[in-house]
């Protein structure tokens, strides 16, 4: 397993492997890998002979006053985690974004890529820069790594969305693959922040899943109207101690809310436990379908969705 820390020396490894007849998987992390990471390799190798990760914590992703400063660290430990599951690359540049220089006659880096729309509900209400710096590290690792495929989880569910999107309206030839969401023995959704909680805060945490399992049943048993199962879910994790960001129907594709259940939605949750935000969904599926296919494939363009990317 090799680690590349240049740019143009990842583009000429990937090149190179490409000129070989070889088809290159890539996933992208911020590192303190668990077993949700190591379940998107695993995925990776089902649809590429070559498989690079990427261990960099995006500064662009984090407000003032965020954690980026506490965000756990453990490359070390990544590459030991990473090892026996056969991965060829672990790029981890020093840094992705031009900063301001006194030596250089530039005023640090200023193109961005936004996703208008997809970005704006969710996380985007409290976080409005966020989705900003993941669509822009995403397209510069894209450019860099030229990946056939990139495998992203659905825990973060709407940024797994935004990529999709900017994939399309850019005319990326990558294809993004979704993955189930990992979780723990007891149901709590896997996150590298997730070491953070206390004893306590962790036990709360399963508010949020066990709450998100009730309103399924709920659907299942006939309820449709979007706000007595956001009541639901809100009523037990603040119950438990938790104070909730969002916790919110809403259109898979197009991430607004909705009034009543029709298909496909998700349910999507954003909680505090402590000083730690966890995240979790749930695609709501109807009783008379199957279990949805648990590698969700680009769709094909609808009319609905629109062109929505924005340079600045």
């Amino acid at each position: 397993m090799e680690v590349i820390r240049e740019k143009q020396a990842m583009r000429d490894w990937t090149r190179a492997q490409r000129k070989a007849g070889e088809r290159i998987a890539f996933i992208p992390t911020m590192g303190y890998l668990h077993e949700g990471h190591l379940s998107l390799v695993r995925e990776a190798k089902l649809h590429a002979t070559k498989v690079v990760v990427s261990v960099y914590v995006n500064p662009a992703q984090f407000a003032p006053g965020e954690d980026l400063s506490t965000y756990p660290r453990d490359f070390e430990g990544d590459l030991k985690r990473l090892k026996p599951l056969d991965v060829n690359v672990v790029f981890n540049p020093f840094d992705l974004y031009n900063r301001d220089s006194s030596t250089e006659n530039f005023s640090g880096h200023e193109t961005w890529i936004r996703v208008e729309r997809l970005e704006k509900p969710l996380c985007g209400n409290d976080r409005p820069i966020f989705f900003r710096g993941v669509a822009t590290i995403v397209a510069k690792l894209f450019n860099i790594i030229e990946p056939d495929v990139a495998i992203f989880g659905k825990k973060d569910y709407q940024q797994w969305r935004v990529i999709r999107r900017m994939v399309r309206d850019l005319d990326f030839a990558v294809e993004i693959i979704g993955c189930p969401i990992s979780r723990e023995e007891d149901g709590l959704a896997m996150s590298s922040r997730n070491v953070r909680l206390s004893a306590t805060d962790r036990q709360n945490s399963l508010s949020i899943s066990r709450s998100l399992r009730e309103a399924e049943e709920a659907v299942k048993s006939g309820e449709t109207d979007a706000r007595v199962l956001e009541e639901l879910v809100l009523k037990a994790i603040t119950s438990a101690g938790g104070s909730v960001d969002y916790a919110k129907i809403v259109d898979q594709e197009t991430l607004q809310e909705v009034k009543t259940v029709e298909f496909p939605v998700v349910f999507a949750v954003a909680a505090r436990f402590g000083s730690v935000r966890l995240l979790d969904n749930m695609e709501l599926q109807p009783p008379s379908l199957p279990p949805s296919n648990p590698v969700s494939p680009q769709p094909t363009p609808g009319p609905k969705l629109g062109h929505e990317i924005v340079f600045f």
